[in-house]
C-alpha cells in the first residue's frame, strides 16, 4: 500500500472513532483520564465556598436544578461546563482542591482549581477580597501533583498529568472587572481596547507556558462569550431593546481572534496541538441571536436577578427567580444556565471548525485513545 493510502485509511479511522466516540457511550475506561480545571466563575464549582470572598454562590437559589437542589459553589441553577464536559466522558466531576473531599483515590479524578472573579492579571478581582489568583492556581496544581505522586509514585503521576484533559477559562473578568469596572478605570487610562487585549494575550500566553511546563498536555481554552450581551451589562448600559453594549463586544471582537492566533503560535512553538481553542463567543450568540430557536423565551432576561433585565445585583433569596430555568438562556446576571451551557458543551464535543480550532473533544479522545 502506498504511503498517501496509509495517510488517508488513517485520517479515514480517526474519524470514524471520532464518530464512534459521539455515538455511543464512553467506555469507562475513558474516566480513568483526570481532568484538571483552571480560571473563573463560569468553572468554579465551589473552591471560594472556603474563602472569605464576596463572589460565593453558596446560598439559594443557586444549586436549585442540581442534583441535591442544594447550593454548591457553581454559578449555576445547576451543573456547570466542567460538570458537563465529564458527564460527557464518562468521567466523575473533579472536586474543588479546596474541598476537604479531595483526598486518596478522588485524587486520581482530577481537581478544580478555578476560583470566582479572577483574571490573567493579578490586578482583576480586587473587589472581590480573596480569590485564588491563576499563579496561585498554578501552585497549587503543582501541590496536588505532589499530594498525587505520594499516593501513586512520581513516574505514574506524572504520566496521569500527561494525559489529563485540562480546561482553562479567564479573559471575561480583566475586562468586566477590571478594564470596564468603572467609566474611567486605572486600565482604560493606561490601554486603548486594542492595546489592552494585546497585553492580555501577552499575559496570557505566559499563564499557558507555565501550564504547559508543569505537564498539562491537552489544554481546552475558552474565549470570552459576547460580553455586552450579558443581562449585568444591559442593564448596566440602560439598553433599551436588549441592544448589546457596544464597548463590552467590541472588546470581545478583539480579544477573541487574537487569543486563538496565540494559541496557534504557542502550539507552533511546542510542536503539538496541545491548546485547543474554543469560540465561546459564537457559542453563546448563536443562542442569544435566536433564542426561541433553542428553546428559550429570552435571551435577554436573567432568570434570577433584580431591576432591568434582573441584571442588576446579586443573585439571592429575595431576587426574582423565574419558575422554568429550561426556558431563560442567562441564570444570572453574568452565567448562563445549565440547559445553554449543555449547548456550549456540545460544541466543544462535537463542534465544527467554526466553534472548535484545530479539533473538537470529540477528536482529541479518538486521537489519544490511539497513543
Amino acid at each position: 500500500m502506498s504511503k498517501v493510502a496509509c495517510i488517508g485509511t488513517s485520517r479515514a479511522l480517526v474519524v470514524l472513532a471520532a464518530v464512534l466516540v459521539l455515538s455511543v457511550t464512553v467506555p469507562r475506561s475513558e474516566a480513568a483520564r483526570a481532568f484538571f480545571v483552571f480560571g473563573d466563575s463560569l468553572v468554579d464549582s465551589g473552591n471560594n465556598n472556603y474563602l472569605a470572598s464576596t463572589a460565593r454562590a453558596d446560598s439559594p437559589p443557586y444549586g436549585i436544578d442540581y442534583p441535591t437542589h442544594r447550593p454548591t459553589g457553581r454559578f449555576s441553577n445547576g451543573l456547570n461546563l466542567p460538570d458537563i464536559i465529564s458527564e460527557k466522558i464518562g468521567a466523575e466531576s473533579a472536586l474543588p482542591y479546596l474541598s476537604p473531599e479531595l483526598t486518596g483515590q478522588k485524587l486520581l479524578v482530577g481537581a478544580n482549581f478555578a476560583s470566582a472573579g479572577v483574571g490573567i492579571l493579578n490586578d482583576t478581582g480586587i473587589q472581590f477580597m480573596k480569590i485564588i489568583r491563576i499563579a496561585r492556581q498554578l501552585k497549587l496544581f503543582q501541590k496536588y501533583q505532589r499530594r498525587l505522586g505520594a499516593l501513586i509514585g512520581p513516574a505514574q503521576a506524572q504520566r496521569q498529568v500527561n494525559q489529563a484533559l485540562v480546561l482553562m477559562t479567564l479573559g471575561g473578568n480583566d475586562w468586566v472587572n477590571n478594564y470596564f469596572l468603572t467609566p474611567v478605570s486605572a486600565r482604560s487610562r493606561q490601554f486603548t481596547i486594542p492595546e489592552f487585549s494585546r497585553y492580555l494575550i501577552s499575559k496570557y500566553k505566559k499563564v499557558l507556558r507555565r501550564l504547559y511546563v508543569l505537564g498539562a498536555r491537552r489544554v481546552l481554552v475558552t474565549g470570552t462569550g459576547p460580553l455586552g450581551c450579558v443581562p449585568a451589562e444591559l442593564a448596566l448600559s440602560g439598553s433599551r431593546n436588549g441592544e448589546c453594549a457596544p464597548r463590552l463586544q467590541q472588546a470581545a471582537s478583539i480579544f477573541n481572534p487574537e487569543l486563538v492566533q496565540m494559541l496557534k503560535e504557542l502550539n507552533g512553538e511546542i510542536g503539538s496541538d496541545v491548546f485547543i481553542g474554543a469560540n465561546a463567543f459564537q457559542m453563546n450568540m448563536d443562542f442569544i441571536s435566536n433564542p426561541t430557536k433553542f428553546g428559550f423565551v429570552t435571551s435577554k432576561i436573567a432568570c434570577c436577578g433584580q431591576g432591568p433585565y434582573n441584571g442588576q445585583g446579586t443573585c439571592n433569596a429575595a431576587s426574582n427567580l423565574c419558575p422554568n430555568r429550561k426556558v431563560y438562556a442567562f441564570w444570572d446576571p453574568f452565567h448562563p444556565s445549565e440547559r445553554a451551557i449543555r449547548l456550549i458543551a456540545k460544541h466543544i464535543l462535537s463542534g465544527s471548525a467554526q466553534y472548535m480550532s484545530p479539533m473538537n473533544l470529540s477528536t482529541i479522545m479518538a486521537l489519544d485513545s490511539r497513543i
